[in-house]
């Protein structure tokens, strides 16, 4: 699919890999809808980037908030294109401790903003793109997940976050043969150690020795280098169904 003049919702767009998608695709002439429940970093992306880019303050749990962002996006720019679901929590809890079992309502609070709210803005954004006409490709819309590498390499503490990012990878495939024979395409970004600011809360030693657990290139990825998948998804028509490692060929340790 070619980008120019086509709509993009991002969600996790304030910061982050979100925040490179957006940044990247609306250079490459998208009009891009960034959710996120950062206003300042959305409106000062606003501020950047012009008026390609349009922020709307979501919360992807609330499935009226997603309603008024899909209606916002298509009111706003004509259609809906593109999904880039960016917007993720992590947890660091073990299934059970001296202290107690792993408190349920954590566990609840991961698998809600993970895994159903990404499948609530799917739906609703799949369900516009019925509505767009056929491109040259004969399709109708993209739509990006985002997964995590502990999706099949989860570590100690990770039993919520692996949870809610392996049922992503699991959903992949049956919602692009969902969607196949109306032109929708699905893939899946599975990343592995990234310098956002997730990562840049942790001191630097840390921060320098996990990126030497990276076997080639042993560094922490850019998130313009996650974007730079998010494009090549959407441009390549041949992308469908797919989850992809994007990790320098890291299989994380239990710790």
């Amino acid at each position: 699919m070619k980008m120019d003049a086509k709509t993009a919702i991002i969600t996790g767009a304030a910061s982050g890999l979100g925040e490179a998608a957006a940044r990247r695709l609306a250079k490459q002439g998208a009009n891009v809808v960034a959710l996120d429940l950062n206003e300042d970093r959305g409106n000062a992306l606003v501020a950047e980037l012009g008026d390609k880019v349009a922020f709307l303050k979501a919360d992807i749990c609330n499935t009226e908030d997603v309603k008024k962002a899909i209606d916002f996006a298509k009111d706003k720019f004509g259609s809906i294109d593109i999904v880039v679901n960016c917007a993720g929590v992590s947890s660091g809890v073990k299934t059970a401790s001296k202290k107690g079992p792993h408190d349920l309502d954590q566990f609840k609070k991961v698998i809600n903003i993970n895994l159903i709210g990404v499948f609530d803005v799917m739906r609703q954004a799949a369900f516009q793109m019925l509505q767009n006409e056929l491109n040259d490709e004969g399709g109708r819309g993209v739509m990006v997940n985002t997964a995590s590498v502990a999706a099949f390499d989860g570590q100690i503490g990770q039993v919520a976050y692996s949870a809610s990012k392996a049922a992503l990878v699991g959903m992949t495939l049956p919602v692009a043969r969902d969607l196949a024979g109306e032109g929708i395409r699905m893939c899946t970004i599975a990343p592995g150690l990234f310098n956002t600011p997730m990562m840049a809360a942790l001191p630097e030693q840390v921060r320098i020795d996990l990126a030497k657990t990276v076997p080639f290139p042993s560094k922490l990825g850019d998130p313009d280098e996650f974007a730079m998948l998010v494009q090549q998804i959407i441009e390549n028509p041949m992308l469908n169904g797919e989850v992809i490692r994007l990790d320098g060929a890291i299989r994380m340790t239990p710790r």
